[in-house]
């Protein structure tokens, strides 16, 4: 890859990077560290890179460097079992983007992770078994519990109202 090539990717991909990656950290200067480490990364390897794989490394390095980065300040646990929600919501303020967003940080990061890039980015199960490291079939299941825990969650009336 070039440095043209680099820095096109930078202008095209940094946005979607921290997006993904602010996603699931929820601190703007720790997603945005992530992800200058990511493209540092990047740089590091910018000659054994093709300009067509580049925005699969970055999506897989912002997932591992994150992942990294949330077991090292113990935000989250890389495995938490889905539990029933019991937040107390404001009865006089509905907003389905915010109650959605709300719902999404009781899920497992793993689940997150694949259902953002899927739902979010619009990878392919393939694409996002590669970026994350697991097989396709459990991409597929990750995905199917996180829209299940979703869906439960919220048609429950307290969490809309």
């Amino acid at each position: 890859m070039t440095t043209t090539e680099y820095n096109d990717c930078v202008k095209q991909f940094s946005d979607g990077v921290y997006r993904f990656v602010l996603k699931h950290i929820k601190c703007s200067d720790k997603a945005s560290d992530v992800v200058q480490d990511v493209f540092l990364k990047m740089w590091e390897k910018v000659e054994t890179i093709s300009f067509e794989k580049a925005k699969s490394y970055l999506f897989t390095a912002a997932h591992h460097t994150m992942i990294d980065e949330i077991r090292k300040t113990q935000v989250h646990q890389r495995f938490v079992v889905a539990q029933a929600i019991e937040d107390n919501y404001e009865n006089t303020y509905s907003d389905i983007y915010e109650v959605l967003n709300k719902a999404m940080e009781h899920l497992p990061v793993d689940q997150k992770s694949v259902l953002m890039l899927r739902d979010y980015e619009g990878y392919s199960y393939e694409e996002i078994a590669e970026i994350t490291g697991l097989n396709e079939s459990q991409v597929k299941v990750y995905i199917f519990r996180a829209r299940t825990f979703l869906k439960k969650h919220l048609v429950r009336i307290e969490n809309l109202v």
